[in-house]
């Protein structure tokens, strides 16, 4: 008997404990909003907020406030000095580093003993639960797990606390027994220059049995490209023959898929999206012929949604779980065990069910181009990609967009800066076949192309090779669970890519 069928006989009840999915969703996550006000009413937040006060749903939604990392940056940074009893009970010694907010560079996330446990290595728990269930014959802990990490670094002068990528703060108190069925070492795991990180990956994992692959799918692609150089392989396959599943998160699949399905031919092989932010662990694709992630409701964390329509508005329409509709965007918010209240994540979402409850990641609340009342968000250009290069047989490796507000001409564009893996025989005919999708695709594109009255054909720029790459490492963010950001009102970012791209 392998090892993965015995531990997968743990498992039979969790998997059985996915029921109440379907059938107590909102009972489940009441009894979370419940417990998280319990745990946390004596601390000074909940005091301030009158915890003890809170009987439901409405009086939660009225005591306390809508909140974005700069209406909690404040107490973060006191509890990151070492004070107590702020947002979460105890003092917390981790914060996950994630990217910055309008005004500041990095945002520092409160991850507790709680969340830890009981959102992200829930999350990560769960992931395997639920690939067992549907690979039942699997042996993926009969080998090793290449699991991609980022670093950390002391935090101020407290005693024993740090900061660093989310991934780096998983790896460092992970139970030893994981380390049974994951590579590589710690000390190469949470080596800080990516550069030096990717080149010992590659080499402690050459010749081990690698059975299946966690991280975030551009920098994985960037260690897998160097285990080919080093093994002298064409195929992973060749490398390691009872590879599996890659479980990938942090940015969208869609541009990197067809550069795996290159370096790795195998027929069986599968692809499982879990969405893990440096904030919660929130969603898992329970079903390899459905993209649909199913909402993990029994973890710490209760959600609330509010329509993307409202969401400049003082006061929006904010609901639970049980008020969502279908095929609605709504941007997300979360109050959990690592003392983060009706918190903005800044992501969007759609939900496609409600038995269970299942969605689809649309984009950020920031990441999106609306400067003239398009409102082009994430998942049009997700979609409007992959068609152009479907058409074309190109293949997009990393992209940004941004408006050009007015030319030399009295024109008003949007520009895109792409690297192609493989270019369009035409970069004009890729453009346009991308514009005419995106109109297929979001109305209000459409209304301020017509005519070519507000808004003219799109501009596409070829990015050199490594260009992304360079940018990010100019702002030290290379590697780790840094993102390119990929719309955008502002041309702060472009006009620095444009810049870096002749050199």
């Amino acid at each position: 008997m392998s090892v993965t069928s015995i531990v997968n006989k743990l498992f039979t009840g969790r998997q059985k404990e996915y029921e109440r999915y379907n059938v107590a969703a909102e009972e489940l996550q009441h009894k979370v909003m419940r417990h998280l006000l319990k745990r946390a009413r004596d601390t000074e937040y909940g005091h301030r907020c009158h915890f003890q006060e809170i009987r439901n749903y409405d009086e939660f939604a009225r005591l306390i406030p809508i909140n974005t990392y700069e209406e909690l940056k404040g107490d973060i940074d006191r509890m990151r000095h070492g004070e107590a009893n702020i947002l979460w009970p105890g003092q917390v010694k981790w914060y996950a580093k994630s990217s910055g907010t309008t005004n500041d560079k990095s945002k520092f996330i409160p991850v507790t003993k709680e969340g830890l446990n009981h959102i992200h290595y829930a999350g990560g728990t769960d992931t395997v639960v639920t690939y067992l269930r549907n690979n039942p014959h699997s042996r993926i802990l009969d080998g090793k797990g290449l699991i991609l990490g980022g670093s950390h670094s002391p935090n101020y002068n407290v005693a024993g606390s740090l900061v660093g990528d989310l991934s780096a703060i998983l790896i460092e108190n992970i139970n030893p027994l994981v380390n049974f069925v994951r590579a590589p070492k710690k000390e190469i795991a949470l080596l800080s220059d990516f550069e030096v990180k990717r080149d010992r990956i590659a080499q402690a994992t050459l010749h081990r049995n690698i059975t299946n692959l966690s991280g975030v799918p551009s920098w994985m692609l960037s260690v897998l490209v160097r285990v080919l150089e080093l093994s002298g392989k064409e195929t992973l396959d060749e490398v390691w023959p009872n590879l599996e599943v890659f479980f990938h998160g942090g940015i969208s699949f869609n541009p990197y898929r067809h550069q795996y399905e290159q370096i790795i031919r195998k027929s069986d092989m599968q692809y499982m999206e879990t969405y893990n932010a440096s904030e919660g662990f929130f969603g898992i694709q329970d079903d390899p012929n459905d993209h649909s992630l199913l909402l993990m409701i029994d973890y710490d964390i209760f959600y609330e949604f509010i329509p993307m329509d409202q969401i400049e508005e003082e006061h929006p329409t904010v609901v639970p779980l049980e008020g969502v509709e279908l095929d609605k965007n709504y941007a997300m918010l979360i109050s959990t065990s690592c003392g983060l209240w009706r918190y903005m994540i800044g992501d969007t979402v759609k939900f496609t069910s409600r038995n269970p409850y299942k969605f689809v990641i649309t984009g950020r609340t920031k990441y999106f181009i609306n400067a003239f009342g398009e409102e082009l968000i994430m998942d049009n250009a997700e979609k409007g990609l992959a068609y152009a290069c479907e058409q074309t047989g190109a293949e997009v490796l990393e992209y940004t967009a941004a408006p050009v507000y007015m030319d030399e001409h009295a024109k008003c564009r949007h520009q895109w800066l792409i690297e192609f893996g493989r270019n369009p025989v035409s970069i004009e005919d890729f453009a346009l076949i991308l514009d005419k999708k995106l109109q297929e695709l979001n109305s209000d594109y459409e209304a301020k192309r017509y005519h070519n009255v507000t808004l003219q054909h799109l501009e596409v720029v070829p990015a050199r090779r490594g260009l992304f790459n360079d940018w990010l490492k100019s702002k030290g963010k290379l590697g780790g669970q840094h993102k390119i950001p990929r719309l955008s009102n502002s041309r702060k970012n472009i006009e620095e890519m444009l810049a870096l791209n002749g050199k």
